[in-house]
């Protein structure tokens, strides 16, 4: 069923930003494999981002990516029919081990898998803590890590602001690094370091090289503070995700009482 769902949505997909004028830039598209299984990584800072980490395999190599995703989103009633079509894999966050284990039998048949090792969107649009996941499903599966960075698509659509999704002109970075193979030996914490620390690299590249500015104090949100825009910084926005995480919590608490 897949192949009859994904390719529909990519072609919709591309129509779009090519209505809007999404000024998409890919680099470093010859290091997507060609065959085999991958775990394609990327940051996250938009609630587009599959949209786009799934263009740059896409166009790097015609593979597509089954992203891991939040179970909720495939029990709603539009989207829940598309991600199941496109063999994305559902996460249930109480119970993690199921989707795992699905994430490791499609890298072992060759899929290319999309995770997401900050777990939510970054508000402060710097890499977050990673979780290990994604260096425990290399080694188990045998697969590189194929780490990717986003920039730009913040601005169309992030956490904690209205939606701009008719904004055009947006220009959207995706960067593609080498993939990154696992000795026997390897250990997954250190492994997830090394995959940090190339990623922040490649973030700190695509933020330095990105072709658009501000157009004024009004609109300096989207930059990190350590850049000089109005972004919280890395301890703000974790403070704003434990207290929003809190919240839910109580919500759910109260619900269930």
């Amino acid at each position: 069923m897949a192949e009859f769902v994904y390719p529909p949505v990519i072609r919709t997909a591309l129509t779009v930003f090519k209505a809007l004028d999404c000024r998409i830039s890919i680099a470093g598209a010859e290091h997507v494999p060609a065959t085999g299984g991958a775990v394609l990584v990327s940051n996250h800072i938009s609630y587009l981002d599959f949209l786009f980490a799934g263009l740059g395999a896409y166009r790097g190599g015609d593979r597509k990516t089954r992203f891991m995703a939040k179970d909720e989103v495939f029990r709603h009633w539009i989207s829940g029919p598309l991600m199941r079509g496109m063999k994305h894999i559902p996460v249930d966050r109480t119970d993690g081990q199921p989707a795992y284990d699905a994430a490791v039998r499609a890298l072992r048949a060759g899929e290319v898998v999309g995770v997401f090792p900050e777990a939510t969107i970054s508000r402060s649009f710097m890499l977050k803590k990673f979780k290990t996941g994604a260096a425990r499903m290399a080694a188990d599966s045998g697969a590189p890590l194929l780490p990717v960075i986003l920039w730009g698509t913040q601005q169309l659509w992030t956490k904690g602001r209205p939606k701009t999704l008719t904004k055009r002109h947006v220009p959207v970075t995706i960067m593609i690094g080498e993939p990154i193979h696992l000795e026997p030996t390897d250990k997954p914490v250190m492994v997830t370091r090394r995959l940090r620390a190339a990623m922040s690299e490649m973030l700190d590249r695509a933020q330095r090289e990105y072709p658009a500015k501000p157009t004024g104090p009004d609109d300096s949100w989207w930059l990190p503070a350590s850049l000089g825009g109005t972004a919280p910084t890395l301890e703000v926005a974790e403070a704003e995700d434990e207290q929003e995480a809190a919240a839910k919590a109580a919500k759910r608490a109260a619900a269930g009482a």
